[in-house]
């Protein structure tokens, strides 16, 4: 309880104007004055008003912060665990396989070998479904004349975990480790495909270790960027400098297949194009016709034959 009479002249008028206030305004100040004991003295109300109102701000402000980080990562992952159809579907052999990321994290893979195969794909997939949902892909790649090797990301199909950026990028890295370790490749033998948010672990990878080429399909600048254009309403400030794959295209060495439909409904074509602009040579553009998840089935021979075409420069160079 507050004892009045050991307060000074000064602070009257604080209490003065607490009896002009409710009973329940009289216990917020109460609790007030318990947490802030200073502020017993020499403040008038105004000036606590003035307090408490910044109070509340910073702490709107921090949940407003803590729910669109919250969101970001809601938004950005839709892992779906049952892999309901395998390379064998499309008549293919493969190999189920599993290895760990250097956190221990138990990682899925599919080793689908081509004959006299020169090059190996190591596939990063985009952010919905998991690996059974890219038989197409998988099917067209093997009839170009190359291995694939696609990996579930931590949290997807039967790999284990919970998904995050830096867990993407340790998966990433554990794929291509598997494949120089295990499959005995050399870096010159392996091609990234990154595939919509694969594409930013593809690119984090390149820029640290060294790889034949790389093929961004579908690809954007950075989570940002994303964000804001899902959230147009809200701060750019407020999202998080996620996949930053502009300032990392800028360390990639390796030739680059850009792929990217001109009228993507989720990526915009100008994303695809500034990253373009911002990477150095070589680098190649095969513009498709068709949406986010269908132009490599809208645009088949072109899909095809870019990556043919990219393929036969590589190992021509």
């Amino acid at each position: 309880m507050l004892n009045a009479a050991r307060l000074t002249s000064k602070s009257r008028p604080l209490f003065e104007a607490e009896g002009r206030i409710s009973r329940k305004g009289k216990k917020r100040l109460k609790i007030f004055l318990y947490l802030f004991p200073l502020c017993k003295y020499n403040i008038s109300k105004g000036a606590i008003e003035m307090f408490k109102t910044a109070v509340y701000i910073i702490i709107v402000a921090a949940f407003l912060f803590g729910y669109v980080r919250y969101t970001e990562r809601r938004i950005t992952f839709f892992p779906m665990k049952r892999v309901e159809f395998t390379p064998e579907v499309a008549g293919l052999s493969f190999e189920d396989i599993y290895f760990a990321a250097r956190d221990n994290a138990r990682i899925n893979a599919w080793f689908i070998p081509a004959d006299q195969a020169r090059y190996t794909i190591l596939f990063c997939h985009g952010n919905a479904g998991n690996i059974g949902h890219r038989l197409e892909k998988i099917t067209m790649l093997h009839r170009i004349g190359l291995n694939v090797f696609i990996i579930d990301y931590r949290g997807y199909g039967q790999s284990r975990g919970r998904p995050s950026e830096r867990g993407l990028y340790l998966d990433a890295k554990a794929g291509y480790d598997y494949l120089l370790n295990h499959r005995r490749l050399s870096p010159e033998q392996i091609i990234l495909y990154g595939e919509s948010l694969g594409s930013a672990a593809v690119i984090d990878l390149a820029s640290k270790e060294k790889v034949a080429g790389l093929i961004l399909e579908g690809t954007f600048t950075r989570g940002r960027d994303m964000a804001k254009r899902i959230c147009p309403f809200l701060p750019a400030f407020l999202f998080s400098d996620s996949f930053n794959s502009l300032d990392k295209i800028k360390q990639v060495n390796a030739p680059k297949l850009f792929i990217h439909s001109k009228n993507d409904e989720i990526v915009p074509f100008a994303f695809c194009r500034k990253l373009y602009d911002t990477a150095d040579k070589p680098k190649y553009l095969a513009e498709l016709i068709g949406g986010h998840n269908s132009a490599f089935v809208d645009s088949r021979e072109k899909y095809i034959s870019s990556i043919a075409s990219f393929a036969g420069r590589l190992a021509r160079e």
